[in-house]
C-alpha cells in the first residue's frame, strides 16, 4: 500500500492506494487564508501544510481503516510548486518512509493528475492523450505508460494558462478568488454569445495543439473597460459565460483534433479546471461525436489531492521502479518529462 502526500500549493493532501484502488484520503485547504489577497501566499501555505501534515495523513489512514504500519511505500510531490509548500510535504515524506524502513518515490505533480484519472475508471489505454488544463499548466500530451515511458508533449501554453485567465478575468469583473469556481457559478445565468471574444492560436496556419490565453484575458478586459469608459456596468454573468465558452471551445477543440490526428481512441481530461462544468459538458459531447472515449476524473480529484500522488508511486511500485534516494530534493519547476522525478535520461519533445 502506498502513502501519497501533496504539498505543492494551498492543499494538504494524504491518500492511500494499492494495486491501483484508492482505499482513502484526506484533504485540508487553506483557501480561505489567501482569498482575502487575491492568490497563493507561499509563506501562508507553507505554514499551513506545517500544522495539517499530521492530521490530513491520520484522517486518511482512519477513513481507509489503515494504520500507518500498513504503508509500504511512501510517495511525494517533489515538483513542479511552490518551493516552502514542496519543502514540507517533502520533510513529511522522508520522516514517514525512514520511520517506517519502506522506499521513497519523489513523483511529478502533474503526472499525478494524470494517474487520478486511473483512479476511477481503471487503467488507462495505452496510448492515451491527455488534456491537462490546471491554475498553472494547460497542456496536451501523449501518454504511454506512466510509469515506465517518457511524456510527449504535442503543445503546451506559451503564456497564461487556462486557470490563470479564468482567476485574472474574475478579479477584473470583480468576482471572488478563486476564479474559475467564481466564473464557474456565474456563467449559469450568462449568455455564452453575448461578448465576441477570440479563440486563441485556432487559426489555419497557427500550431494546432498549442495553447495562449493572455490575449483572450486581454479582451475580455477590454470589454470591460469598455462599458466602464461609457458609465455603464458590464453584464457579469455574460462575461463569464463567454468567457468560459471561449475557453471551453479551445480546448476542446485542440484535444479532440490532437486524438483524431493521431489515431487515438481515448481522451483524457484532468487537472483544477477539468472541474469546470462548461469544459467537461462540451468535452463529452465533441468526443461523442468523434467517437472518441473520454476519462475524467470525479470532481473530487480533479484538484491537488494525495490520493493522485498515491497512484503514480502505486504505478512506480508496480513497475519495480528504483525509489528516490532518501536526500532526494525539490524542484519548484520540474519539466514534464517522466512520472517520477529521481535522475533519468532528459525526454525528447515532440517535433
Amino acid at each position: 500500500m502506498v502513502l501519497g502526500i501533496e504539498s505543492s500549493c494551498d492543499e494538504t493532501g494524504a491518500g492511500l492506494v494499492r494495486d491501483g484502488v484508492l482505499l482513502g484520503q484526506a484533504v485540508a485547504s487553506s483557501m480561505d487564508e489567501h482569498a482575502r489577497y487575491g492568490g497563493v501566499v507561499p509563506e501562508i501555505a507553507a505554514r499551513a501544510h506545517v500544522h495539517a501534515m499530521a492530521p490530513v495523513v491520520r484522517e486518511a489512514l482512519d477513513r481507509a481503516g489503515l494504520t500507518l504500519g500498513d504503508v509500504g511505500a511512501v510517495a511525494v510531490t517533489t515538483g513542479p510548486g511552490l518551493s516552502g509548500a514542496l519543502q514540507v510535504g517533502v520533510a513529511a515524506a522522508k520522516s514517514y518512509a525512514f520511520s517506517l524502513g519502506v522506499p521513497l518515490y519523489g513523483v511529478h505533480h502533474l503526472a499525478g493528475h494524470v494517474a487520478a484519472a486511473g483512479l476511477a475508471g481503471g487503467p488507462l489505454p495505452n496510448p492515451c492523450v491527455v488534456l491537462i488544463v490546471s491554475g498553472g499548466h494547460t497542456s496536451l500530451l501523449l501518454v504511454r505508460d506512466l510509469a515506465r515511458d517518457p511524456i510527449v508533449h504535442l503543445g503546451d501554453t506559451l503564456d497564461d494558462a487556462a486557470g490563470e485567465c479564468f482567476d485574472k478575468t474574475a478579479r477584473i469583473l470583480g468576482l471572488p478568488y478563486p476564479g474559475g469556481p467564481a466564473i464557474d457559478r456565474a456563467a449559469r445565468d450568462g449568455d455564452p454569445r453575448a461578448v465576441r471574444l477570440p479563440r486563441p492560436l485556432t487559426g489555419a496556419g497557427d500550431d494546432p495543439y498549442a495553447f495562449s490565453f493572455s490575449g483572450l484575458k486581454t479582451a475580455a478586459a477590454r470589454w470591460v473597460e469598455g462599458h466602464r469608459a461609457v458609465g455603464t456596468e458590464p453584464r457579469v454573468p455574460d462575461a463569464a459565460a463567454s468567457l468560459q465558452e471561449a475557453i471551453a471551445d479551445t480546448l476542446t477543440r485542440k484535444a479532440v483534433r490532437a486524438c483524431t490526428d493521431h489515431g487515438i481512441g481515448t481522451l483524457v481530461v484532468v487537472g483544477g479546471v477539468a472541474a469546470n462544468s462548461r469544459i467537461r459538458a462540451l468535452t463529452e459531447q465533441r468526443c461523442a461525436a468523434a467517437g472518441i472515449a473520454l476519462r475524467v476524473p470525479p470532481l473530487a480529484l480533479c484538484t491537488d489531492n494525495g490520493a493522485m500522488v498515491a497512484a503514480i508511486g502505486d504505478l512506480l511500485v508496480r513497475a519495480g521502479a528504483e525509489p528516490a534516494p532518501l536526500d532526494v530534493s525539490i524542484d519548484p519547476s520540474a519539466p514534464l518529462e517522466y512520472a517520477a522525478l529521481t535522475p533519468r535520461p532528459r525526454a525528447r519533445r515532440a517535433a
